[in-house]
């Protein structure tokens, strides 16, 4: 199974970049109504994912969490290193199912580490699943 029938590519991800702030993070986390988000570099470059619960500690840990420091405090101040790393896009289906297991989307990057997309575990579940009865039209 090739990785690139189970993408969404990046025209489609919600995104945040590594000069937005803590407001504009947790403002576009809010908007999409998702869990976690990955960051990228302006230049393309995936460089992490950040989840409610990153923002949560910050805001906990940070003395003043008024809009008006949230809106000071870059995203970069939140993103854990190491937080769902990414694949290449040559990845293994072995390797693929396995961090499905732990993640719910798997950020893909090409080989100059840019940011091409996600897999998502309802992307693989769908099509495991049309790979097991044989027909596209009861997986929709």
């Amino acid at each position: 199974m090739n990785v690139i029938s189970l993408l969404t590519p990046k025209v489609n991800v919600a995104c945040l970049y590594e000069d937005f702030t803590v407001r504009q993070g947790l403002e576009k986390l809010r908007h999409y109504g998702y869990t976690a988000i990955p960051v990228l570099a302006r230049d393309g470059r995936y460089l992490g994912t950040v989840s409610e619960g990153d923002f949560l500690w910050c805001l906990l840990d940070e003395k003043d969490n008024s809009l008006r420091a949230q809106e000071k405090l870059p995203l970069l101040h939140v993103l854990r290193p190491g937080f769902n790393p990414a694949v290449r896009v040559d990845v293994s289906l072995k390797e693929l199912l396995d961090r499905a297991l732990q993640q719910s989307f798997i950020p893909v990057v090409d080989d100059r580490g840019a940011f091409v997309g996600i897999v998502t575990r309802q992307n693989i579940i769908r099509k495991l699943t049309v790979l097991r009865t044989g027909d596209e039209g009861q997986a929709e």
